[in-house]
């Protein structure tokens, strides 16, 4: 057995990714699964790791999205996983091995009894624990879900972050009778996946951004909805004002035009001028869902919440069931994240293009 294997490892922050050999895992433990890496997805949290705004801890390879096939299962790994060598799997950065007696490892909600993605003390792939830009990689069996048969492999890994992130933004508990919302930042990674996910639930969408190149993604997005697009208005937020975005989304027997307004609206740039922008659109009783992170936060008026009623509320990243709903949702409805492929040799120009403003999501595929 070879016992080691190529890695893109960031042993500086702010410098680029090193192309080198490194130790293979070794054979897996307890609730731990070895796998083989086939794709592996660039998030925006990777941008902001490898600039050194996370954390302190190097050398790390980085990438918390990703998929692989089985190689080998620890011994305590659940036989109700149905775990085995060969079955493909998709990797989302959620915790890896909780302490499982916390608050939230026991807290009796959807998630295995003893893990939680909001463990305190658990590890993080690709932020505190080597992840997915290596050719194998070790993960804990209880973050992973099972690929349904059929489903591409380069789809994904773009889905285990920027897919479940917004899926689980848009299935938060103060959105369930949400009927029109606004994405803002939607011709990125999260964005175009948000947009599709809102126009296929029924939702009425307002696609929000403000550059000409996400603009023109958007409709194309829009236009391969086919008839769900229906559900979709594009705003140019350079041009359109909030009363003619609120104007776009009204429909026949809605209120005065003093009472209109989305239920929801979803932040995804780090932007207090889009975060303004939401909050304007929003209808008195709404909810802002928060999922961007700036370093310095967002500024509120307290007049908003009070006297509107208005809802701030955060969303990190999706539970076990939601994963599985998410990659069944998608290949039902054909959901799709935009891709550009680049060999692992390639991660540094990788990371050029995206610091360009790509649309869509730029993954590794480890075969090439």
């Amino acid at each position: 057995m070879v016992d080691t294997m190529q890695a893109a490892v960031l042993e500086e922050f702010g410098q680029p990714y090193i192309l080198k050999q490194i130790p293979r895992p070794p054979q897996p433990k307890d609730h731990d699964i070895l796998i083989k890496v086939l794709v592996a997805s660039y998030c925006h949290t990777d941008a902001i790791f490898a600039s050194g705004a996370m954390s302190k801890d190097l050398p790390c390879v980085g990438c918390h999205e990703f998929a692989g096939e089985i190689v080998a299962v620890g011994g305590k790994v659940s036989k109700s996983l149905e775990m085995s060598p060969g079955i493909r799997v998709g990797v989302p950065g959620r915790a890896y091995n909780p302490c499982s007696t916390c608050f939230e490892c026991t807290n009796p909600d959807k998630d295995p009894m003893g893990y939680s993605p909001f463990c305190p003390h658990a590890g993080n792939l690709g932020l505190t624990r080597d992840g997915g830009f290596q050719e194998y990689c070790l993960v804990d069996s209880r973050q992973v879900t099972k690929i349904p048969d059929g489903f591409p492999t380069n789809q994904v890994a773009p889905l285990m972050c920027a897919g479940l992130t917004v899926w689980a933004a848009l299935h938060h508990e103060r959105l369930r009778h949400a009927k029109k919302v606004a994405i803002l930042g939607a011709g990125g990674g999260l964005g175009h996946l948000g947009v599709q996910f809102a126009a296929h639930l029924g939702l009425s969408v307002l696609a929000i951004d403000a550059n000409d190149k996400s603009l023109a993604f958007l409709r194309k997005v829009k236009q391969e909805l086919e008839s769900a697009g229906d559900n979709v208005q594009v705003a140019d937020v350079r041009k359109d004002d909030v009363a003619s975005m609120r104007a776009m989304m009204r429909e026949t027997g809605d209120k005065p035009m003093n009472e209109l307004g989305l239920d929801a609206a979803i932040i995804l740039p780090e932007s207090q001028a889009a975060f303004d922008t939401g909050i304007k659109l929003l209808k008195n009783h709404s909810t802002m869902v928060i999922v961007s992170f700036p370093k310095n936060g967002f500024h509120f008026s307290a007049h908003d919440l009070v006297f509107r009623d208005i809802t701030l509320v955060g969303s990190l990243v999706g539970r076990n069931y939601q994963l599985s709903e998410m990659l069944l949702f998608c290949q039902k409805f054909k959901v799709s994240a935009d891709v550009k492929t680049f060999p692992l040799s390639q991660i540094n120009r990788l990371v050029e293009e995206y610091h360009k403003g790509v649309s869509g999501k730029l993954v590794v595929d480890m075969k090439l």
